[in-house]
Parts: C-alpha cells; sequence; structure tokens
C-alpha cells in the first residue's frame, strides 16, 4: 500500500512543495537511505549486541549486523502480509508498506548506547538520581530522538526530516514515560506491553522525552485509525521482525562461541518434560529454593508467561514449544559441539533457515487485538516458541556469572564518563574547551525543555525554575553525548577522563 496522505505531511514546506517523481514509494526510499547513511546507523558496528567481538572466540552480533537481519525479517513479513491479506482491511489499519517496515528496522537499534541493555540501564539511572531527570534514559526514546532532533541532513536541519509514516513506524511504546496520552498506559487496567512500571515511576518503556512528545504526538495525528498505545502496521512488523531476529541470531552467536553447552540445557529441558506435573505442584516459595535445579527456569518462565499474557498462553502450546525446541535445537544442534567445521555450519544454518520460514509463514493480522498484542502477531504456537528460545539465550548466557562481573566493569566506565563530562561542564574554568558536540547538545536540550516550560509545564512536575530547567538540559545533553559512543570509545573515554590513557591525538572523536 502506498501512503500519500502520510508523505504529504512528513516533510518541511519546502520540501514538500517539490513534485513526487513516483509517488510516496520515492519518499519511503529516500527515508530508507538517510537512515543508512546516518552516522547514529554506522556507528552501531561498534556497539555491544550482547557482548562485545573480543570476548570471545567466535563471531557474534553487534548492534548493526542485528538490524540488517531484522531489516531483512520486516520485509519478508511485510511482504508476506501483502501478497496474502486483503489491501482493503490494510488500508483501513493505517497502511502497510515494505520499504517503511525496512526503514523501521534499521533505525530501530540507532539509540542503543554502549554495552546493550546494560548501558541502557546505566544510563537511565544516571540520568534520574544524578541530574534530576524523571524520564531517565530509554534506547527507544532515544532512536525517536535521534531521527527527529539530533541527527543533522544538510544545513539548518535537526533531525533526518523523515516522512510520518517512517518516525511513526519505529514508535513500539508510543507513550511518554509519566504523561501522554491521557489517560497514561500505565494506568490503564490492562496495561500494553512495556507499559507496566519498573523501578521508577511510570512505564518501563516508552518512545519520547518530554522534550520530544510534541513531535510524538504530531506524528500520531498523522494516524488517526490507529488507537492510543497501538502501534502502526509497520511498527507492528519491525517489532516482530526484532523479537525473531533476537530469539534465533543470539543463540548462533553462542553456540558457535562455545559458551551456549548441550549439556546443561538438555537437562533442563528433559528434566522438566519428565517432571512437569511435580513442578507444578510446587508452591512459589519451593520453586524458589529450586531455583537452579534443572527444569526450575523452565517452570518458572511457563508462570511467568500464565501470569502475564494469559490473553494466548496455554499449557498444551507451552509443553509443545519446549519438546519441539529440545528436538529440533538442543539435540541435533548443541548435542554436536561446534567445531568449525562446514557440518557444523549447515546444522545451525539450516535450523535458522527453517526456523525463520516457520516464523514468516505463522504471522497473523488482527484488526482487534489484545491490549498487549499488535495488529500484526505471530499464532499462538510459534509465539510460545519464540518465548522458549528466548529462555535459552537469557538463562544460559545473560544470568552467567562471568558474563556478569565483566558487565560490572562496563558500567563502572560508562558512569565514570558521565560524571567526568558533568564536572567539566561545571568547571567554568574550563567550560571553552568541552567537546563541541557536547555544548551543542546541552544547548538543544536547553531549547527543548524552555519550550517545555512554556506550552506544557504540566509536564514537569514543578521543575520549572532555570535552576531545574538548566541541570536537566546538562543531563540529558550528557546522556545523548554519551549514548552517541562507541564501545572502544568508551573504554578510550574513561581512560583520558581519569588521567591513565598516554594516548593523545587520536582522530575527531570529539
Amino acid at each position: 500500500m502506498s501512503h500519500p496522505e502520510r508523505s504529504a505531511r512528513a516533510r518541511s514546506e519546502e520540501e514538500t512543495m517539490r513534485p513526487l517523481a513516483v509517488g510516496s514509494e520515492s519518499e519511503f526510499r529516500v527515508d530508507l537511505e538517510r537512515l543508512r547513511f546516518a552516522p547514529s546507523f554506522a556507528r552501531l558496528a561498534e556497539v555491544t549486541q550482547v557482548v562485545t567481538s573480543g570476548a570471545t572466540g567466535g563471531v557474534v552480533h553487534n548492534r548493526m549486523t542485528h538490524s540488517i537481519k531484522v531489516t531483512a525479517v520486516a520485509r519478508a513479513i511485510a511482504v508476506h502480509l501483502l501478497r496474502t491479506k486483503d489491501a482493503a482491511l490494510l488500508d483501513e489499519m493505517g497502511g502497510l508498506h515494505h520499504v517503511v517496515a525496512q526503514a523501521a528496522a534499521v533505525a530501530h537499534d540507532v539509540g542503543h548506547p554502549p554495552f546493550g541493555h546494560l548501558g541502557e540501564r546505566v544510563l537511565d539511572r544516571l540520568g534520574r538520581e544524578h541530574f534530576g531527570l524523571g524520564d531517565g534514559y530509554e534506547g527507544n526514546a532515544q532512536s525517536f530522538r535521534l531521527i527527529t532532533e539530533l541527527e543533522v541532513h544538510g544545513p539548518g536541519s535537526d533531525g533526518l526530516n523523515l516522512t510520518a509514516a517512517v518516525r511513526a513506524s519505529i514508535l513500539k511504546y508510543p507513550w511518554g514515560r509519566q504523561v501522554v496520552p491521557s489517560p497514561h498506559p500505565s494506568e490503564w487496567l490492562t496495561m500494553p506491553r512495556g507499559a507496566g512500571p519498573g523501578e521508577a515511576p511510570g512505564s518501563t518503556k516508552f518512545n519520547a522525552y518530554l522534550p520530544d512528545l510534541t513531535e510524538l504526538i504530531e506524528v500520531r495525528e498523522a494516524f488517526p485509525m490507529v488507537p492510543p498505545g497501538r502501534q502502526t502496521l509497520e511498527c507492528a512488523v519491525m517489532d516482530l521482525a526484532d523479537d525473531i531476529a533476537y530469539s534465533l541470531h543470539d543463540l548462533e552467536d553462542f553456540h558457535r562461541s562455545g559458551v551456549l553447552q548441550y549439556s546443561a540445557t538438555s537437562r533442563e529441558f528433559r528434566r522438566w518434560l519428565h517432571e512437569r506435573t511435580e513442578w507444578r505442584l510446587l508452591s512459589d516459595h519451593d520453586l524458589a529454593q529450586r531455583a537452579r535445579t534443572p527444569g526450575a527456569g523452565l517452570e518458572t518462565l511457563r508462570r511467568r508467561l500464565a501470569e502475564k499474557d494469559n490473553w494466548i498462553f496455554t499449557e498444551e502450546a507451552f509443553m509443545d514449544a519446549v519438546a519441539r525446541i529440545a528436538d529440533e535445537f538442543i539435540e541435533p544442534v548443541l548435542g554436536t559441539p561446534y567445531d568449525g567445521s562446514m557440518m557444523a555450519d549447515r546444522a545451525i544454518s539450516g535450523f535458522l533457515s527453517v526456523w525463520i520460514d516457520h516464523f514468516i509463514e505463522s504471522v497473523q493480522l488482527e484488526p482487534e487485538p489484545h491490549v498487549r498484542s499488535a495488529y500484526v502477531h505471530l499464532d499462538t504456537m510459534a509465539w510460545h516458541e519464540v518465548q522458549v528460545l528466548k529462555f535459552v539465550h537469557q538463562y544460559f548466557v545473560l544470568h552467567r556469572p562471568d558474563l556478569a562481573m565483566y558487565q560490572r566493569g562496563q558500567a563502572t566506565l560508562l558512569r565514570q564518563v558521565v560524571r567526568a563530562f558533568d564536572a567539566w561542564l561545571s568547571d567554568r574554568h574550563d567550560i571553552d574547551r568541552a567537546p563541541r558536540r557536547l555544548v551543542d547538545l546541552v544547548a538543544t536540550a536547553q531549547d527543548g525543555y524552555r519550550r517545555v516550560a512554556r506550552e506544557h509545564p504540566e509536564w514537569l512536575a514543578g521543575q520549572t525554575s532555570e535552576t531545574e530547567l538548566t541541570r536537566m538540559a546538562r543531563g540529558r545533553g550528557i546522556l545523548d553525548y554519551v549514548s552517541s559512543l562507541t564501545d572502544s570509545q568508551v573504554f578510550s573515554y574513561a581512560g583520558r577522563l581519569s588521567g591513565s590513557a598516554q594516548a593523545l591525538w587520536t582522530g575527531g572523536g570529539v
């Protein structure tokens, strides 16, 4: 489907005056190339997906290779829907264009900071506790801020000046942390996925900081047919593609690296399958006492899914998913240690190919989905399979103590860098020598918070004095700057800011 009405609302007045050579197809491809050529996308080649390439002997995905694969899956899903679903229905639901879905996939991770989700948690806590930013830091909100405000396309331009369709397509969580829309999704009787509370008030996941909420509102106004809290069709396609890629490709990384071990995973799956009736009879307290006993992890997953997602969860589908993954991944793939041979490569690549095709064929279109679902989602069986695949990665890789130790060191470096830049900007004798882009980002944030104070002071929860606005702007600008670094730049900056590094002239990074 093409979206000429959305394209016309997208660009600056000067650009919308020019004739469109081949309609919105041309406009969306311009957006896709602007994103691919953006420095924030190029940076993802040196940003952690789970671990850096030097942390293991095998080749692992980084944020760029992950995004490239999400793009391929998103395009396949969109084309599948365009070929198999009624065109009029797709139009009624806001329209679907495969190029927009690809653009969403390219853009979806550009806001992720160094060191993956660990970096996101560290910067969020620093934002809230050190700078008094109520909405802290969130990777999805940072992506939206980048493409609409911080990236530069040509002289005098803020953001990449993308179409409304593409800007809307990265709004996985189309709300602010604590405000917009009203009532806020965190206050709904049944909350959308991601809208629930975390360690701070409001939603754990959200897509716009306070200075960017007006832009979010304007983008959403281009889609009056899409209810509050609901993703557009292209966004739902991208979100599902991200889930599929994540559930499979991280397993590939850690199998090739020798980290994902057959014995531990096989015991977990076989034990739960053989003793599932006994596991279900345990109280939550008794289950917690047996936390590392083989089978306990899957039982904990089963209970969590049954509680949070009873709109789709079934006992039979969960059991079948566990059994199928044991039979098709753990036994034939993990059962033979990866030795770099062509036979070993065929085993893992064959599994990935079959399962990606399986998931794409399992995609459903639902005009009135459950509030925790989306217009585009997997059928019941495939949904359970994705949850179990993600469990394997989370339980047998992310929970490892050696990885935790590695990440705690990375967290320490991030905190050092943020606090060092804050101290630098507080030093009136040396502030003139601060990195130019850092100064620009603080000034941009200052303009944003002053605009919010003028137009929507109620969003600031009483923090409207010039001193408070200045402090928040400095915090937001520093977070914008640090989150734009690569993993290696954080190591380098930490050394230079602490005085422990000897190298000085290393390029134009600051």
